[in-house]
This record gives structure tokens, sequence and C-alpha cells, in this order.
């Protein structure tokens, strides 16, 4: 049976060198061996269990989810495994319809605005009576949290993050906050985060920035100071779920 090493089995599987780092920390892939040297080996059966996530994730499962996923798999009996699979899925679809029609009333809501928009403006500054400031018939449609893969939340919030893409982003996050130390809410409804030394500050920066192409109502503050290394993430009010599950809960 062939080998690989972790750069091998990353080109070959999709995933991350970092991710699959993760994925051994919390059990769900493991090296099947080590060089003398201490580098971790993986093999083709690596491979197919990598595969298997994979398909998980392709069909917007958590981490939790191919977590239970894997460990039916790892019984080696499909039947329960492909039981489990389709609960799972038809479970998805339910909530892809539910986001489908939200999606579309607001959608008509933003055509309804367009049109008013595409009048013409007063004369003079805006007012109460032109179309920028007209509530009558542009108020938005109250998005949710359906799009981050949890329980809606009814605020004026949205992630344009496409759905096949969440999981793995949702992975990248646990991967770095796996170096959380503390968490501490702050006083105006926000979430700090302190890191341990070990974090990978490159790849925090890099995913506060993906965050805030998709998740524009988030707000972040990275600081690196005789402190440490912290987080600090802000968002409207009545998202305080959406920020503690996604970033984890003040201790």
């Amino acid at each position: 049976m062939s080998t690989y090493t972790i750069g091998e089995i990353a080109d070959r599987s999709g995933f991350s060198a970092s991710s699959l780092r993760y994925y051994e920390g919390i059990g769900l892939v493991e090296p099947t061996s080590r060089t003398a040297s201490g580098y971790r080996l993986y093999n083709d059966s690596s491979l197919d269990r990598l595969a298997f996530i994979a398909r998980g994730k392709q069909l917007g499962c958590t981490l939790d989810e191919v977590t239970d996923l894997v460990e039916i798999w790892d019984g080696q009996r499909c039947g329960p495994v492909q039981r489990r699979f389709h609960d799972l899925v038809s479970g998805k679809i339910r909530g892809a319809r539910a986001q489908i029609a939200e999606l579309t009333e607001f959608a008509t809501q933003l055509q309804a605005a367009a049109e008013q928009l595409s009048a013409e403006p007063v004369d003079g500054p805006c007012d109460a009576d032109c179309a920028c400031l007209s509530t009558s018939s542009t108020e938005p449609a109250p998005t949710s949290a359906v799009a981050l893969g949890r329980k809606p939340v009814e605020v004026p919030v949205a992630c344009t993050l496409e759905p096949g893409a969440m999981p793995d982003r949702l992975v990248e996050w646990e991967a770095v906050l796996a170096a959380a130390e503390d968490r501490f809410a702050l006083d105006d409804g926000g979430l700090r985060i302190e890191f341990a030394a070990n974090v990978d500050v490159g790849e925090l920066a890099r995913l506060i920035a993906a965050e805030q192409h998709c998740c524009a109502f988030f707000s972040f503050a990275l600081t690196v100071d005789q402190r440490g290394t912290a987080l600090e993430v802000r968002a409207p009010a009545g998202t305080a779920e959406i920020v503690a599950e996604l970033f984890g809960r003040p201790a």
C-alpha cells in the first residue's frame, strides 16, 4: 500500500495541510504512521476516508455531522451510513428551500426598491418624500443565519458565501480557533478572543479578510501587543447567537 506525506495527501485529497492537522487533533483523520523524524504518513485508506469526508462537506454537512457519519462509516456497513446520509441531506433540502423562499422575497423587495429609485429624483436634498429615504415599499426582508448553517435569527444580515464553500470556511475557522485560550463578552455586545502564542496570525488575518468580504455585517479588530494576540468581533444588534456559534462563547 502506498504511503504519502501530509503535503502529498493534501494535494491528492484537496484538503489543506492545516485542515488535516486540525482533523488529526479532533480524531477525525489520523496518520497511519510516522517517519523516524516524526513526519506524518498516510496511506490509501486515509485517502478513502478523506474522500468520504469531502463528500459530506460537499453536501453541506457540518463538522459534527461529518464526524457522526465517519463514526458510522468506520463500521464498514453501507446501509447505516446511507440511511444517516439520507436523513441529513433531506434536512438540508428543507433548509435550502426555506432559504430560497427567503431570498426570493428579498429579491422581490429589492426589485421594488430598484423601480422606486429609478423615478425622477426630488429637486433638492434627500428628504422623507424621496425614493432614497422612503421605506414604504423597500423595507429589507429579514434574512437569517441559514447561510452559515445556523439556527435562523431575525436580523437584517446575510452571508453571500456560496453554500458549497461554507463547510470549508467553517473548518478553517475551527482550525484557527483551536488556538483560542479565552473569550470575553464586550460591553457593546461583541466578543474578544485571546489566542495562544502558536496561533497562525497570517491565517487569522486571511480569514478575517475573507469573512469581511462575504459577511460585511461583521466588524473585526485584530491586535498583537504585549498582552498577546487577540481578535475582537462585533456585529449588529440581535446577532449575538451568530457570533457565539461561529466564534465561540465567552467562558
